[in-house]
This record gives structure tokens, sequence and C-alpha cells, in this order.
């Protein structure tokens, strides 16, 4: 490399002191971070040879501008889901309904009654309103929010099983994203894991064993939530494990991790676990929290245990929270239902009129394809889809990542589909736009 390159590159204040810079409105200290960073590129790229000259004062300045205002924008922002999977937890899971939105940005804009009794002249408690809504939703008897369903398991453990036997399958011993493993959380708590049953048979007998020779002194049923096991396999029932416990005089906790208002599943935990807990941005369709049902007495335990404040959920989860419920209420279906819901004719009906707006811009084709529920919910069951497909795969895929909102999609042989299923209302809109920028570029 030529020493002389590296000192023909314009020094920081210099660059930043152009006009186009210099006038330009974003925040100096954004323009600075950007001009910094540029410069930083362009002496790794020349020492590593992948630049064979110095870029001209405007291409500079056209760098620095572009990243400055990819720097002025929040990392975190919206994007549109045209994957087809419904609670795709690394892009935020459930989207919130229109209710539960508006009820989060008048809680963020001012203060509120988070733990304030009106009436009264006094000090409420947070998330009364909503833990009502659930016992009236699910018929349980307490009910009591936190942060996560990964924060409700670990509460239900360290305040009830604390230095005690707790049973479970071992087919149930699962780890779920981000590396949380049900055997850790259960050391973390200072409960003790009795492992009963095998990989893929357990029985109630298996279970009876560990209380009748004093091991256990709970039960534990987890959901699979991420995988399925299949073929030569049993499981106990709620119902089975429910009288078990009841039998012994002990408690059975059961981790549902995803469940929603009036579901088989939910309305079995209730009646037979002692405690059931679940998450809040899966099929609830809500914000992330974790919600649990269960015996009063019980409910109250766990509320007023240390380990409860610093799990608590905040307010503006509280507010999306209490909404969706709301909604669930009053009948009115939450996004995530809704696109769980729907039919595959509908889908078909929309995947065509999303084609009729795309074809002048891009040739494309309806295609039946296969989707899914995402975030642990329903393993391994496929959905019945519709997507538009279209061509190049792999241009439009990155041109489409790098819009200000960018449409992510899913390539499959050699074509990117975008999944009508989990797109909203005016995201065909703004692909059209997308389609309408891209011509522009390639013209």
């Amino acid at each position: 490399m030529n020493p002389e390159l590296l000192r023909r590159l314009p020094k920081m204040d210099l660059l930043l002191a152009r006009p186009a810079l210099a006038e330009h409105p974003l925040p100096y200290p954004v323009k600075r971070q950007a001009a910094r960073q540029v410069l930083d590129d362009c002496r790794r790229a020349l020492r590593e040879g992948a630049l064979a000259s110095v870029p001209g004062p405007e291409e500079l300045e056209g760098a620095v501008l572009r990243l400055a205002e990819r720097l002025s924008r929040p990392a975190l922002g919206r994007v549109i889901n045209a994957t087809g999977i419904v609670l795709h937890t690394n892009l935020g899971r459930a989207p919130l309904s229109r209710r539960a939105a508006e009820a989060v940005g008048q809680a963020a804009r001012g203060y509120s009654n988070l733990e304030y009794d009106l009436p009264n002249r006094r000090r409420g408690r947070r998330g009364e309103a909503a833990e009502g809504l659930l016992c009236s939703l699910t018929g349980a008897e307490g009910a009591l929010a936190v942060n996560n369903n990964a924060a409700a398991v670990f509460l239900l453990l360290s305040a009830l099983a604390a230095g005690q036997g707790v049973a479970i399958s071992r087919g149930e011993l699962v780890e779920i994203g981000g590396g949380f493993r049900v055997p850790d959380i259960l050391a973390r708590s200072g409960a003790r894991l009795v492992e009963v049953g095998t990989t893929n048979k357990t029985r109630p007998a298996d279970y009876s064993a560990a209380l009748e020779s004093g091991a256990a002194r709970l039960l534990l049923k987890v959901h699979p939530s991420n995988f399925r096991v299949v073929g030569f396999t049993q499981s106990a029932s709620l119902p089975e494990l429910g009288a078990l416990a009841r039998a012994h005089g002990v408690p059975l906790l059961c981790d549902l991790g995803a469940a929603a208002p009036g579901s088989p599943e939910l309305e079995e935990a209730v009646a037979w676990a002692d405690a059931v807990c679940f998450s809040g941005d899966k099929l609830l369709g809500g914000p992330q929290a974790g919600i649990l049902l269960g015996r009063a007495p019980l409910i109250d335990r766990l509320r007023s245990d240390p380990l409860a404040r610093a799990l608590r959920i905040d307010k503006l989860s509280l507010a999306a929270l209490e909404a969706t419920l709301l909604d669930w209420r009053d009948g009115a279906a939450v996004p995530v239902s809704a696109m769980l819901s729907a039919e595959p004719a509908e889908l078909r009906a929309r995947a065509e009129a999303l084609r009729e707006a795309l074809n002048p811009l891009c040739p494309c084709d309806v295609v039946e394809t296969a989707g899914e529920a995402g975030g642990g919910a329903n393993p391994g069951e496929a959905l019945p889809a519709w997507a538009v497909a279209l061509s190049p795969a792999e241009v439009l895929d990155d041109f489409f990542r790098r819009r200000p909102v960018p449409i992510l999609g899913r390539i499959h042989r050699g074509k990117l589909l975008l999944d009508v299923r989990t797109l909203l209302p005016g995201d065909g809109g703004e692909i059209a736009a997308a389609l309408r920028a891209w011509r522009g570029d390639t013209l």
C-alpha cells in the first residue's frame, strides 16, 4: 500500500466544513460520528488493498450524509412482515391492535394512574384492572402479570419450590430461544430437579413414584414450545396430573408457553393446575408479558414475594395488555388471532389482489405455500398460505431490506415470496412504492 494514499484523505474537520455537510440540518454530533466512520472505513480499505484510490470529496460527502441519515434514526424500527410467520420472534412477535397501540401512546405521553386509586385518593395496585380482566376471561381465581413468561416461570419456582423437589418429565426438559433451559431455571430458583419417565414416554405412575418416595413435593408440566416428539410416545395429561397432585396434597404448576382466552388448553390448565403461566405476546396477541393464573392464595403469595417487584410489568406493556384484554372481552379480533384464523380462500383472494397491484411494476405470480404460527406456538403445524412470487429474488430481497421501512419475505426456489397472511393494512401500498423505487433504480 502506498502511504501517500492515506495522506490524501481529508482531515475530519475539513470534510465536515464542506458546504454540503456544514449546511445540512442534521445534528453536528451525528455528522461527526458518520464522518469518522467513513474515514476509518476508507483507511481500512486502503490498507487492505480493497480500495485502489482515495474517493473524491463529493463521494465522501455523499457517504457521510447517507450514513448520518441512517444514524439519526432509531435502530429499532418498523418492518413489513411478509414471511408468513405470524409470531416472528426476531420481528417482535405480536403486532398490537389499534386499541392497544393507542393505549400505549396515551400512557407514554404523560402521567397515568399506574398505582393510584383515584376514587379513594390512595395508592393502588399496579395491574389490578388487567388482572380482573384475566380472571373474568379465563375463570381463574387470581391473576398476576410480570415482564415475560421466563420471569413467570422463575417466580413460580423460586416462590413455591425453593429447596424442594420438582417432578418433571424428561421429555419436557426443554431449551427455548436464547439458551433458556428448564433445568437451569430450576437450579437458579433453588428448586431441586426430579426427572421422571423417559424422553418419549412418561406415565402418571412415574410422577406418583417421585411423590411417594418423598423426592418431589411439586409437579411441573412444561409445554414443549418449539419442538414436537412424535411416534412411540406417551405423556401424562393435565387432568391426570391434577388428580394426582390433589390426592397427594401438592401443587401442580403448568407452563403453557402460549395461550388465548377461550382455548381448550387454557380452560383445562385453569381447571386442573394450581398455577399456570404463558406469554402475553404470543397467542394472546398483546405485548411482552408473563401471565400467571391460578388459585387465589397461591397468586397472592407470588404477588407478595420480593422477586415480583424485580419482575413487574412496566406501564407501557401494562397499558397494551389491558387494552388487548378489553379487545378479547368485547369480541374484537386482535391482529394475531385474525391472521391465524384467516381462511385459505381469503388469503388467496388477498394474494391475487396484491399481484394485480404489483404486476405492472414487476411481473409476479400467486403461489400456494405454507406458513407457521411461530414463537413456539403450535410447533410442527404448517399453516396453508398464499403468497406473491417475485424475481429476481436476491436483488429484490436486498433492495427491500435497505428500504426506510424494510420489507422481509422469504426466498424459495429462486423466487422472493411475500406471504399475505402477515401483511397489515397499508403494507401492500408500501410494497408497491418500493417496487416503483426499484424500477427507478434499475431503469
